[in-house]
């Protein structure tokens, strides 16, 4: 299942510096916009504790983690939906990703230049926001005009169609994402069809100081963003720079960093699990044998489906599915004692895969 979250904000607000802590890619960076012109993609795994602890009781020859793309996106100017800078190819790239991470800059520094002047996260996240709803917008009254000509011919899927324009329009209007509108089921797959830039889900990243690395909250700038986006999406904050430079170190460096700066984890690994909740993501096991495998799946996804992530004949042929949770393996320390508890249960097509499920699929092609 391959999913990206891409990253955006003005230049120079660390997009590229916390690219590169996630991916150790080495994206360009430099002291002035556009210093990132094409993309860069990167695939980070996905920080799970449950993996080590499951090849501790069901031990296997390797662990394979599950994975996640982000991809970092040069930075929008004031004008972009009008095709300032590099505006429409950048668009362009932020409407091929499924999630938008928002870098914010929260931290001073008068060494690193901020292309408006001045450090200031609300009109940042506003300048941003606004070319993407104006993008849309343009998106919406192009697709308009050709909808209403088949509306009036009475065409039912013109009809349906203008019925979800004509409810986004005057939103976009007043400056706020689509994602903002409720639609029903049938109107789903409607809005999906016209790869709107605001409708994907955001997680906005305050780029705190390295001072605030230990308690991003501390940050004068962090409520004060917080507030700003409240009900758009969630915030989280990182100090890239400092991150950045744990990923280049060993685990025993990195473990006496933490512990020197009295944090628990990087914060990339908050990042990473953030980026990958926003989507609606969960993870399933299997375990034992050959190798211990976390695999993604969409929360709903029932288990045929999911057995065809492994194996499209997985799905085919599939006939029921051995599971147990992870919680009930590391309370009762083994298949076996899970088994006897009467923990491990045979499930079928009909059944929802849960987050935490350890599988064996059972199929006949």
């Amino acid at each position: 299942m391959s999913l990206t979250a891409g990253i955006v904000g003005l230049p120079n607000v660390g997009k590229s510096t916390l690219f590169n802590a996630i991916t150790k890619a080495g994206a360009e960076m430099a002291n002035y916009p556009f210093a990132t012109i094409d993309p860069n993609v990167g695939m980070v795994e996905v920080p799970d504790s449950r993996l080590a602890r499951i090849d501790e009781l069901i031990p296997a020859k390797k662990i394979v983690p599950t994975t996640f793309e982000f991809t970092d996106i040069a930075g929008i100017v004031k004008g972009a939906s009008k095709g300032e800078g590099l505006g429409n190819k950048f668009l362009e790239n932020i409407r091929q990703t499924d999630a938008i991470v928002h870098v914010v800059r929260a931290f001073d520094d008068d060494d690193i230049t901020h292309v408006t002047g001045k450090v200031d996260p609300v009109d940042d996240i506003d300048t941003i926001n606004l070319e993407l709803i104006m993008a849309d917008l343009d998106s919406v009254n192009n697709r308009l005009a050709k909808v209403q000509r088949a509306a009036k011919g009475r065409d039912k899927d013109a009809l349906a169609e203008l019925a979800v324009l004509e409810k986004l329009k005057p939103v976009l209007e007043a400056g706020k994402p689509a994602r903002s509108v409720e639609f029903s089921a049938e109107e789903m797959p409607i809005v999906k069809g016209l790869f709107l830039l605001t409708i994907k889900p955001v997680l906005y990243v305050a780029n705190v100081a390295e001072d605030d690395m230990a308690n991003p909250e501390a940050s004068k700038y962090m409520d004060v963003i917080k507030e700003h986006v409240a009900g758009d999406g969630e915030v989280i904050g990182i100090a890239a720079a400092a991150e950045e430079q744990i990923a280049e170190m060993d685990e025993e460096e990195k473990a006496d960093f933490l512990e020197m700066e009295g944090v628990e984890e990087p914060g990339l690994n908050r990042l990473i699990r953030a980026a990958y909740q926003l989507l609606g993501l969960e993870t399933f096991f299997t375990a034992g044998g050959k190798e211990t495998r976390a695999w993604t799946f969409r929360k709903g996804t029932k288990a045929p489906q999911a057995a065809g992530i492994i194996h499209s004949d997985f799905e085919r042929g599939f006939i029921r599915a051995e599971v147990m949770s992870f919680e009930d393996l590391d309370q009762y320390g083994s298949h076996a004692a899970v088994k006897e508890a009467g923990k491990l249960r045979l499930e079928g097509k009909d059944y929802v895969m849960q987050d935490g499920d350890i599988v064996e699929f059972r199929f006949n092609v």
